[in-house]
């Protein structure tokens, strides 16, 4: 047997799974499984817990953990202001925020891309110097001065984090002791300089860590300002929030950070006293509403071993199934969605319909004893889930993505 993560509390309880008031059935008989489920209510739960932790910081989403339109039309008025990373989810969020309160990060943007930013009125944080000269050249093309930040490669790391993106080499942002004369030449150019985009990690559950790294960004946010001689519109401090995915994760401490990040910003320097400080946050914000149901084709048994073959999979989990950047496979969340109570257990993996050995969503995990047709719940869906999946491996249809609104 092997452990697994703890369901969120949204979910959990005894008898059969319930999501947004519905149980998984009714769900399921939407259309067929597999498909995603997503309850609002927790996204309310998470952006109030976040206003009350963060007052006077600005709170972004970033729509790559989810960018279902209609997710993202549902989350856009609980935030200041959508991160995007690409040209198709610029035209998505589009859709939900005024383009003053978008932001375009990424490498490798195309040409076409920074266009579309510019001609809309979005904030493109540049990655690099070349960056910087495409983007000037297409706001001249275009006769409109485009709105620039600069995203920032720390000189340090946010400790903890499942992805470090400060720190080393990168081909995230300018290096910290280039970002200044970057903005000087924008500036000297007629470009919109609003601000700095400084972001040192993703999925860190070291509360300590990420209020050191808060209190450094905002340090090296002053000290890049007085190299431009200028201060800065907006910084926006990243993020790096995570989530408990698996056995023995803890989650952040919010109360704690945001007294850390109230404390930094009390004693920042006077170049920074009049800008906004904002948090980008996509994981924290979505990723504990999504719930993945798929159902039970076959009971197989093989070498003393059992598998609950589902129709579902990593084509639609990546994440799930280990194979999204984690190196030791660990087990998500999951549950027999339709079990009563009192059902009995075993120890069983779940695999999915592809045809490779990697396609497993739960290894010896001990669950209520399931047979064909019942549903299985993966929790921790709604962030890099079906968008960062293979979708079209193998040829399966697109699931359906559903949305619980909210009951209040």
């Amino acid at each position: 047997m092997k452990p697994m993560g703890t369901i969120p509390a949204a979910f959990s309880g005894e008898g059969p799974l319930m999501i947004g008031g519905r149980s998984a059935d009714a769900w399921a008989a939407e259309g067929d499984t597999p498909l995603f489920v997503y309850d609002l209510e927790v996204v309310a739960a998470q952006a109030a817990a976040l206003r009350s932790a963060l007052p006077g910081v600005d709170i972004h989403y970033a729509i790559k953990a989810n960018p279902l339109p209609v997710m993202v039309a549902a989350v856009a008025p609980l935030f200041h202001g959508l991160d995007v990373a690409s040209g198709g989810e610029l035209a998505i969020a589009l859709k939900s925020k005024a383009a003053s309160s978008i932001s375009f990060a990424g490498p490798g943007k195309k040409d076409r891309e920074l266009e579309a930013a510019i001609r809309a009125g979005a904030t493109i944080n540049l990655e690099s110097s070349g960056e910087c000269d495409r983007a000037l050249a297409a706001g001249a093309r275009l006769g409109v001065p485009p709105r620039l930040a600069v995203r920032v490669n720390p000189d340090f790391e946010l400790r903890g984090s499942g992805m470090k993106m400060g720190g080393r080499a990168s081909p995230f942002g300018i290096d910290a002791g280039a970002a200044a004369g970057v903005v000087v030449r924008l500036r000297a150019a007629g470009a919109d300089w609003r601000g700095w985009h400084i972001f040192a990690g993703s999925q860190s559950l070291d509360s300590a860590a990420i209020i050191e790294t808060q209190a450094a960004t905002i340090a090296l946010a002053a000290r890049l300002s007085e190299e431009v001689g200028a201060p800065p519109p907006l910084v926006n401090l990243g993020g790096g929030f995570g989530i408990p995915y698996f056995a023995g994760d803890t989650p952040i401490d919010l109360t704690a950070i945001g007294a850390g990040l109230a404390s930094a910003l009390q004693a920042r320097a006077a170049i920074l006293a009049d800008a906004r400080f904002a948090i980008e946050l996509g994981r924290y914000i979505v990723g504990e509403c999504g719930v993945y149901l798929t159902r039970v084709i076959e009971r197989k048994e093989s070498r003393g071993e059992t598998f609950l073959v589902v129709d579902g999979g990593l084509h639609h989990q990546l994440a799930a199934s280990g194979n999204f950047g984690t190196v030791v496979k660990r087990n998500y969340p999951v549950a027999v969605a339709t079990a009563v109570a009192g059902t009995p257990t075993e120890t069983v993996s779940i695999v999915g319909c592809l045809c490779t050995p990697l396609d497993r969503l739960a290894d010896r995990v001990t669950l209520p004893v399931a047979r064909p047709g019942d549903l299985i719940a993966v929790f921790l869906a709604g962030a890099y889930g079906l968008s960062a999946s293979p979708i079209g491996f193998l040829g399966h249809p697109r699931p359906l993505e559903l949305i619980a609104a909210r009951r209040s």
